[in-house]
């Protein structure tokens, strides 16, 4: 019988599942790659290792997967937006942004998908410039406000959106150009 299958007649005998002391056995623990590195609290299998393993808070470790996706996945995608971000512009597709400098209020309507353009107001236009007392003041603003809105209906935006910077707060000269928007039929999303 053995002439006929040499490889069953190699096999070593069946060792018990229970070790006798003394006597090395093998079993799948010894199967499995193990690393001598202190592992992390939660990927401590200390209940893996043998009763005649180390006992040490340094014990065995099971080089396991990892359930994050691996560095060439990370290079191949780096920049990966969120559903908002890819859907926000769709959705809120024209956008108000003002600017403030010491002597001029500039204000505009930009549709974010395109970059075009949509309508544009500032305090330093000729006509505004030579007919308003100060532009930079409350009045000033308020008239931005009202150009910004008659613009943007002309162009047959009902509907703007404004997303304030880091730290920045809806009062003051912003307050009062975004209320004065409001007042002449636009409507913020």
């Amino acid at each position: 019988m053995a002439s006929l299958h040499p490889a069953t007649a190699t096999l070593p005998p069946r060792q018990s599942l229970a070790p006798s002391p003394g006597a090395s056995s093998l079993s799948w623990y010894a199967s499995i790659a193990v690393s001598r590195i202190p592992p992390p609290p939660r990927l401590a299998l200390h209940s893996l290792a043998p009763a005649h393993g180390p006992r040490n808070r340094q014990s065995l470790v099971v080089c396991a997967a990892w359930t994050r996706r691996s560095r060439s996945e990370a290079e191949q995608r780096p920049n990966r937006k969120s559903w908002k971000q890819r859907t926000d512009m769709y959705m809120r597709p024209f956008q108000l942004n003002v600017f403030f400098s010491k002597r001029f209020v500039h204000a505009k309507v930009m549709h974010r998908g395109t970059s075009k353009v949509i309508a544009v107001a500032t305090t330093n236009a000729k006509d505004l410039r030579l007919t308003l007392p100060s532009l930079v003041d409350d009045n000033a603003c308020r008239t931005i406000g009202r150009l910004i809105a008659e613009r943007s209906m002309d162009a047959d935006v009902f509907a703007l959106a404004y997303e304030p910077k880091k730290n920045e707060r809806i009062e003051g000269k912003l307050g009062i150009i975004i209320d004065t928007i409001k007042e002449h039929g636009i409507i913020f999303v």
